[in-house]
């Protein structure tokens, strides 16, 4: 029996439509629909119940399901344990964030193009709200963000804790004194577009201290880029995570400030859905994994600590 006919199936099955699956095997509808006929014929059963409308699972295709997904999740267990990575072809969808792009993404995409050379990647950068939806919608395999994220079959790896400071341009750095979080005021505070964790961390740190947030100025962005940037040319005082301004503090553009108030850190985690039919996304975030311990065990200068 053709496995890949069972992967067919699979995903029919799961999505409930001929042309859903097409698009997501990258194939035609016509031959989703052979390869079931073709499945039906050879099992001598009806898989699915078909109505103009939508296709669901015969009584036949339920008893089907599990032992597909058992016989789909062994074939690629043994092709990922046993075959050699180089062979492995498809794609994979990954959605992450500015700050794994700035940190430690580049070491990651080194590793999958040595391990999986002929699998092909499709990445997103957005914010972790944005990611998470578009992983719960089933548009991306595999997402790197600030979670973690809850949901049916959702699988949440976590990778580091994202240690945050506030940082400022030397113009503006008051150094050699520490500071309270009214102290920070006279800037703008430069932060994580609205409904972010950071962001609303920012907003608990104030009401914590008694500030009304709306008598704060707050340059809110889901740029990181711009974030740096601003800080940079002192518009004002940002809050980031340590990692991702190790190399404009040590060329001196920007200085960490000692302040009272501080942010609490937040995990990143590698969250997929667990698919019979795909080993890759558990793959990549055990991957993920290792080359996360290996950034936050690195100095500023990228060289391991100890």
């Amino acid at each position: 029996m053709n496995t890949r006919f069972l992967e067919t199936f699979l995903w029919v099955a799961r999505l409930r439509s001929f042309s859903a699956a097409a698009e997501r095997l990258n194939t035609t509808q016509a031959s989703v629909s052979n390869r079931i006929a073709t499945l039906e014929r050879d099992l001598g059963v009806r898989l699915f119940d078909r109505d103009p409308r939508t296709v669901r699972l015969s009584s036949d295709g339920e008893k089907a399901l599990a032992r597909a997904e058992a016989i789909v999740r062994l074939t690629h267990e043994f092709r990922e344990q046993i075959g050699d990575g180089h062979a492995l072809r498809g794609a994979i969808s990954i959605g992450t964030i500015d700050t794994v792009v700035y940190t430690w993404l580049p070491a990651l995409l080194h590793r999958l193009k040595d391990r999986y050379p002929a699998v092909s990647l499709d990445l997103g950068v957005d914010t972790s709200l944005a990611v998470a939806r578009q992983l719960g919608e089933r548009q991306i395999d595999l997402a790197l963000i600030v979670g973690p994220v809850h949901g049916p079959d959702l699988i949440n790896l976590e990778l580091m804790q994202l240690d945050y400071g506030w940082f400022a341009a030397p113009v503006l750095a008051q150094t050699g004194t520490r500071l309270e979080l009214a102290d920070l005021l006279a800037q703008p505070l430069i932060g994580y577009s609205k409904g972010s964790q950071p962001y609303h961390a920012i907003i608990r740190l104030l009401t914590t201290a008694g500030i009304e947030p709306d008598q704060v100025r707050i340059y809110n962005t889901n740029s990181l880029a711009t974030i740096i940037r601003l800080a940079v040319s002192g518009a004002g005082i940002a809050a980031v995570p340590r990692a991702v301004v190790r190399d404009p503090v040590l060329r001196g553009e920007l200085v960490e400030l000692d302040v009272a108030a501080e942010l609490a850190p937040m995990p990143l985690h590698a969250v997929y859905v667990q698919r019979p039919d795909n080993p890759l996304p558990a793959a990549i975030a055990a991957m993920a994994a290792d080359v996360a311990v290996t950034f936050a065990a690195s100095g500023p200068d990228g060289q391991p600590i100890g």
